[in-house]
């Protein structure tokens, strides 16, 4: 289906799921939107449960980060433990900018390790951009033990301190860091400390970096837009 089938749809039980989540959960609950388009999705649930603070909502984009991190330590010929600093940019969806510019192999800036720019930016964005789709496509189903293997990697990641000079991602409130439009739920790259967590700042950006995130952030916008009536 296309996304905005997806957002007529889904979008009115996310309202009725914020309204439930400020009703009966718990004073320290953190909620994970799943469920696509999930980071529209988690604003409409945030919106309508606005008695949960907006640092609690989260919008799952690991899996991104999970598959990216796969093709470039498959390119390099690594574990994809060898893998970090990873960011995925912006919506989980095919206008996601996965940041291999400042992702690191053994230590080292990917771009040194793997030395094949226009195989980064014209094969490896859109590999990881429509990852999913080329799975439903080849298997009729979509992936559903990579995507709880992912939302179980989110939820250890945002309890857990997260490893020094490393970051992970999801989709959280923007604060309007890096230009992103106060309000709107978008991926960052993220650090935790205890039960707290943070966009990470001063990550640095070429030109390349943010006409991609500009992109992803305007489909965001978009989608907003088209549910400005389920915000409550």
């Amino acid at each position: 289906m296309e996304r905005k089938e997806l957002l007529g749809i889904n979008g009115k039980i996310f309202t009725r799921q914020g309204r439930a989540i400020e009703k009966n959960a718990a004073s320290d609950v953190r909620v994970l939107v799943v469920g696509n388009p999930c980071n529209t999705n988690c604003l409409i649930a945030m919106n309508n449960g606005k008695g949960v603070p907006f640092d609690r909502w989260f919008a799952m984009t690991r899996l991104d980060e999970n598959r990216a991190k796969s093709q470039l330590a498959a390119k390099a010929g690594t574990p994809v433990s060898s893998v970090s600093n990873l960011a995925i940019w912006g919506n989980h969806s095919s206008t996601q900018f996965p940041d291999f510019y400042n992702a690191k192999i053994d230590g080292k800036p990917a771009t040194e390790v793997i030395k094949d720019e226009p195989w980064l930016k014209e094969s490896f964005i859109p590999i990881v951009q429509q990852r999913g789709a080329a799975i439903i496509e080849a298997t009729g189903a979509s992936s559903a033990a990579s995507a709880a293997n992912a939302a179980i990697d989110t939820v250890w990641s945002l309890v857990h301190p997260t490893p020094a000079g490393d970051w992970h991602s999801v989709a959280v409130y923007s604060d309007g860091s890096y230009g992103v439009e106060k309000g709107l739920i978008s991926s960052f790259p993220i650090r935790t400390v205890g039960h707290e967590w943070e966009v990470v700042q001063k990550v640095s950006l070429s030109d390349f970096s943010r006409r991609k995130i500009e992109a992803s952030v305007n489909e965001l916008k978009e989608e907003k837009a088209l549910v400005a009536e389920l915000l409550g």
